[in-house]
């Protein structure tokens, strides 16, 4: 599967704010949009104008890329957000929120989204007790993901976790640090999502 190899930074620069896409490096002065807050690019440093479909998207673009899904599978998922009921630009949210991948991420497993990928792509939780090896799986209340016995002793994991010291995970997940297991109380809502996310963007670029 085709994937974005070059350097994240620039990605963050592209949007004009941090995405969090390096994890801890993104809290220190290293991080990319504080040394350089203009886009990439010889002609960064120019005055940027957008137009309305512009302003759309770059918000489309910013989402996906903070979730790290690709092109088709951002669309596969508005188009799902679409179908449901309720409004289609919170339903995306709540899409994306509950990918697995996501989930490992909030619950303080990996620093990043892009870590918590890799580490169910290589085999590292259970959901249920069964291997998950599938970032898009979707959670569901009463899920329990727990980070398997052989894994437990992964520095990266264990550090991940200690930075957690001090912070709280989500509303609608719940973690057990001593068990490596995190469990999803309910679905998340609209409120539980604090990012600065315009979603409204999202839909009226892909209505047109």
């Amino acid at each position: 599967m085709a994937r974005y190899n070059d350097a994240v930074c620039r990605l963050c620069r592209r949007e004009g704010t941090k995405l969090f896409l390096k994890g801890d490096r993104c809290f220190t002065p290293k991080c990319g949009v504080e040394r350089r807050s203009y886009p990439p690019g010889q002609h960064g440093q120019g005055r940027s104008r957008f137009s309305d479909y512009g302003v759309q998207l770059r918000e489309k673009q910013k989402v996906r890329r903070m979730y790290g899904l690709l092109e088709k599978q951002f669309e596969r998922t508005m188009d799902r957000a679409s179908s449901m009921k309720g409004r289609a630009g919170e339903n995306l949210l709540v899409l994306l929120e509950r990918r697995l991948d996501n989930v490992v991420f909030r619950l303080g497993f990996a620093t990043s989204r892009a870590e918590a990928r890799q580490l169910v792509k290589h085999g590292h939780f259970h959901v249920n007790g069964r291997k998950a090896t599938i970032p898009s799986m979707l959670v569901r209340p009463g899920d329990v993901v727990v980070l398997r016995e052989k894994s437990q002793k992964v520095e990266r994991i264990s550090a991940a976790l200690e930075a957690l010291e001090g912070k709280s995970v989500p509303q609608w997940l719940d973690i057990d640090k001593t068990n490596f297991a995190g469990s999803v109380k309910a679905l998340p809502v609209r409120e539980d999502i604090t990012m600065p996310i315009q979603e409204n963007l999202i839909v009226e670029l892909y209505s047109r």
